[in-house]
């Protein structure tokens, strides 16, 4: 039976062949499935959070038809909005972005003859987001939690971090080891109180 992932590995195969080759496939899969929207991010760390952010709200996005789409970096936005926006399938295309990256998201989105205005922007960036929100001292208290705390304290020391102010350094700490910003990604979106969001993710959830 498809399911959303099969749907997902085929944008990823489909994107990697680079462009003119069959939809075929792919359109079919998005049919089975009634997908309607692409929420088109970044990478992993990202769809943790989202996908966090879903399972705290209730909401099954794969069942609303709407597929979550890591593609590697901003810069591959135009070719996958040309995958799955009007040129290519017609899915509605939503995307949520670093601030530094909006204009590869607006050249991308606009090429592919896709609204601009569902693009949602972090200040700096998605992390950056969720530590404003919760506060430095519970997301120190996170690190404590999940045994990074020897690894927090070793980084504070470093002489580039002197001086740095708190958020600054948590959010470079997180991005310092493979695999850290996703399992983040989802553990602070977790630790957010009750309907609680940095406004471009849940200003993303309000369009959806």
């Amino acid at each position: 039976m498809a399911d959303m992932r099969a749907f997902q590995d085929e944008i990823r195969h489909r994107a990697a062949a680079g462009p003119g080759g069959p939809l075929g496939p792919m359109n079919d899969l998005a049919e089975r499935l009634g997908v309607r929207t692409a929420v088109l991010l970044e990478g992993p760390s990202d769809v943790a959070a989202v996908e966090a952010l879903a399972a705290r709200r209730g909401r099954d996005l794969a069942a609303e038809g709407v597929c979550v789409v890591p593609m590697g970096g901003a810069m591959s936005i135009a070719r996958y909005a040309g995958l799955l926006g009007p040129p290519g399938l017609g899915l509605r295309l939503v995307g949520l972005c670093d601030e530094g990256e909006r204009p590869f998201f607006d050249r991308g989105l606009e090429r592919a003859g896709a609204p601009l205005r569902d693009v949602f922007v972090c200040v700096s960036d998605l992390e950056d987001e969720l530590i404003r929100a919760l506060g430095t001292a519970r997301v120190e208290e996170i690190i404590g939690i999940e045994g990074d705390d020897r690894a927090w304290q070793t980084f504070v020391r470093q002489p580039a971090q002197h001086g740095r102010p708190r958020h600054r350094q948590l959010r470079r700490f997180l991005g310092t080891k493979k695999g850290r910003k996703i399992r983040y990604g989802h553990l602070l979106v977790e630790a957010l109180d009750g309907e609680q969001a940095p406004a471009p993710l849940d200003d993303l959830f309000a369009s959806l």
